[in-house]
Formats: structure tokens, sequence, C-alpha cells
């Protein structure tokens, strides 16, 4: 849930900042001076890039929490990884299960339950790209389906 709010905060503050900054860009702009003129497109373009960016983020975690709480429904998270008392993957338990998830996927290469548990043991294994890679697949293949 901290999560949640954390993003949702983050993306009030780029309202803000993307509104006081458009203002600023504007005053820029109406001086009519060249070097003005560049700084407030400037500050025009540089926030819409990081609104987009925070969009593609937000978007990519509510997607995959979504399929997480499908597959949760279906019983299907549970990975067979052990786990600290914390809560965190044992990262030889996460490499030792690792190849069965690569070889689900690779069998059910249009399965996206398959490249979602594939994601989840790569984030188990600490490879966060290539979680995200998997994640991303699983997310394309549910969506076409």
């Amino acid at each position: 849930m901290s999560a949640k709010v954390g993003a949702i905060s983050m993306a009030v503050l780029l309202a803000v900042y993307v509104a006081l900054v458009g203002w600023r860009a504007v005053q820029f702009a109406a001086t009519g001076e060249p070097v003005a003129i560049g700084i407030g497109i400037a500050l025009i373009v540089l926030p819409i890039i990081a609104a987009w960016a925070i969009w593609r983020e937000l978007s990519f975690g509510i997607r995959s929490q979504r399929l997480v709480k499908r597959l949760e429904a279906e019983g299907a998270t549970d990975l067979g990884i052990d786990t600290t008392a914390s809560g965190r993957a044992v990262r030889a338990s996460a490499d030792a299960e690792f190849d069965r998830f690569r070889a689900e996927a690779e069998a059910e290469p249009d399965s996206w339950r398959a490249w979602m548990r594939l994601g989840m043991a790569y984030d188990a294994a600490g490879d966060r790209r290539r979680a995200r890679q998997a994640v991303r697949r699983a997310i394309e293949l549910e969506r076409a389906s």
C-alpha cells in the first residue's frame, strides 16, 4: 500500500511541477528573445518526457499487480523458493529453481502465466532488468489474449 501512496504522491508532485514550470515557460517564450524562447520550449518538453516516463512506470506497476492477483487467485504464485524470516528470497534457492521457470516459459512461449512466473523468479534471483522484461512480455501476452 505504501508503494501506491508513494507513486500517487510523485504523480501529484509532478503535476504541480509541470504547472509551475509551464507558467515559467510561457513567461520565457513571451519575451521574444531567441534564447528565452529556447529555454521556454525546453521547460515544456522536459516535463512532458518526465510525465510520460512516470505514466509508463505507473502503468507497468498497475498491470503487473493485476497479473499477480490473477495468479494468486489461481494459486500459482508459490514459486517453491525458500525465503528468509523477513520474506526475502534465499538467493541460492532462487538460483536452483530458476531453470524450471525458464523451461516452462520456453515450453509455453505464448503463456502470460509462464512469463509472469519467470519474471517473479528473475526478481527472486535478484536480476531486476530481466524480471521487468519477462513481466512486460507477460503483460503483452495477456493483453493480446
